[in-house]
């Protein structure tokens, strides 16, 4: 039984799915497993993920019949790990050979529910830019944005299912992690963040573009469900907008913007 299941929902990643599932298999800890999803993909993202599949026993490939969502197709790879702790990863980014080992390190402790790092950003120039999350996130930090970096997060697998996983409903779609992490510390779970840059994500006009307004509206509702559950108060409810102040940006000042913020962070 493998220590670590990685779930990882791909979507028209072919170009870039080698590249992410080498950083697993090159990690420090080799006591884990791939489970790769495959949600209706349109171009050869299936058939690359069926070759990395007959070249590694650790991977398995499952296919959804037709387009489900991030939730959806999440939860279905987390139904079939076998491993005690869930790791997350896209298809079309990068992590450091240690992350494992470093995040396992801590999980091993029995005192969080879920660790993350810090993330770097990068496009076809190269890194560009940096995020790093506060070390130990109270209920009081769920005020501004998710306390964790989603991808690069890793998770007991019993917290998860006790929380009853990834939220399914429609007004959680793109904001499924931070939902996730609202649950678990509402259930009494916590988490920490390795004060390193240990993933580091695509963030390029493609990622941008997918920002739809229609996400920015769940993010508000479930901020001012946030607020509300964990009586934050009167600022916590005003930055509860903010999403939507930041849906109505035009696209070029949003890049601006979201950039300027992740290099002053460098």
């Amino acid at each position: 039984m493998p220590e670590i299941s990685v779930i990882m929902g791909i979507y028209n990643c072919a170009d870039t799915l080698r590249e992410a599932v080498g950083c697993i298999q090159a990690q420090t800890v080799s006591d884990w497993e791939l489970l790769l999803c495959d949600d209706g993909s349109t171009d050869r993202t299936a058939e690359v993920a069926a070759e990395l599949a007959a070249s590694d026993a650790r991977i398995r490939l499952l296919r959804n019949e037709r387009n489900l969502g991030l939730p959806k197709t999440l939860n279905r790879c987390a139904k079939e790990a076998k491993g005690a702790y869930l790791a997350r990863m896209d298809g079309d980014d990068r992590c450091a050979p240690t992350r494992f080992e470093k995040e396992l390190a801590v999980l091993r402790e029995g005192k969080f529910a879920v660790v993350s790092c810090g993330m770097s950003f990068f496009d076809e120039g190269g890194t560009w830019g940096e995020k790093q999350y506060i070390e130990y996130p109270q209920k009081t930090d769920f005020a501004g944005n998710s306390p964790f970096c989603h991808a690069g997060a890793m998770m007991r697998k019993d917290a998860f299912d006790a929380v009853g996983g990834y939220s399914e409903a429609h007004d959680r779609l793109r904001v499924e992690d931070f939902d996730l992490w609202f649950r678990l510390y509402q259930a009494g779970y916590t988490g920490c963040n390795l004060q390193e840059t240990l993933y580091a994500m695509r963030d390029d006009r493609a990622a941008i573009s997918r920002k739809q307004f229609r996400y920015r509206v769940n993010e508000f509702h479930l901020k001012k469900q946030i607020a509300q559950t964990f009586h934050l108060g009167g600022k916590a409810r005003l930055l509860a907008y903010r999403p939507l102040l930041l849906g109505l940006c035009p696209a070029f000042l949003y890049r601006i913007l979201h950039r300027a913020k992740a290099r002053a962070n460098r």
